[in-house]
């Protein structure tokens, strides 16, 4: 029983990890990525539509993207979408494709990304803590019904805390890599 719960609570900590390395790949840095362009939704006939649905989206040069939508009808509604995303973004229709390119970032930018991305990371470390939160309140029903023993519950209970801090960790090296992307030159 306790290993089961022990299993499904690192699970869960794992999502959150995994939540958040989506988030950061939609946060811009010098680069280009093709993920930039994730969050971004195009209405297609009717139906709002991630891009990367839409069409190929390919990173030829560092400071470059590329969009090549699979119907051509459809290249001006993605241009007004990428110009309208808060991206900071001027994408070049050149009839068959987009050529997005990715300018630098100025000082107060990137600042303004490390704060988001900071925000993302306390946004995943809250999630963890409740899966701790959670489990203990099961535990403690658990003790309270005899399911387990005393000794049990602090053994679990100390198992939990470690798994939470070695999740938390993890999320505080995710966060200092992506700040020193964001802050490279």
């Amino acid at each position: 029983m306790t290993e089961e719960l022990f299993r499904s609570t690192e699970e869960r900590m794992k999502k959150a990890i995994q939540s958040l390395r989506g988030e950061f790949a939609t946060v811009r840095t010098g680069r280009a990525s093709a993920a930039l362009l994730d969050k971004i939704n195009v209405d297609y006939y009717g139906v709002e539509t991630p891009i990367s649905q839409l069409a190929s989206v390919s990173a030829p040069e560092p400071h470059l993207l590329v969009v090549q939508p699979w119907d051509k009808s459809i290249i001006i509604d993605v241009e007004k979408a990428i110009m309208k995303s808060n991206l900071g973004l001027n994408p070049s229709n050149e009839g068959t494709l987009i050529r997005i390119p990715i300018p630098s970032l100025t000082e107060e930018r990137r600042k303004e990304l490390v704060k988001v991305a900071k925000g993302m990371a306390e946004g995943s470390r809250v999630s963890v803590r409740n899966v701790r939160r959670d489990v203990n309140e099961q535990l403690k029903s658990m003790e309270k019904k005899s399911d387990i023993s005393e000794d049990d519950f602090r053994r679990m209970q100390s198992e939990i805390q470690k798994l939470t801090d070695k999740y938390i960790a993890e999320i505080d090296e995710m966060l200092k890599r992506k700040e020193d992307e964001i802050m490279e030159v």
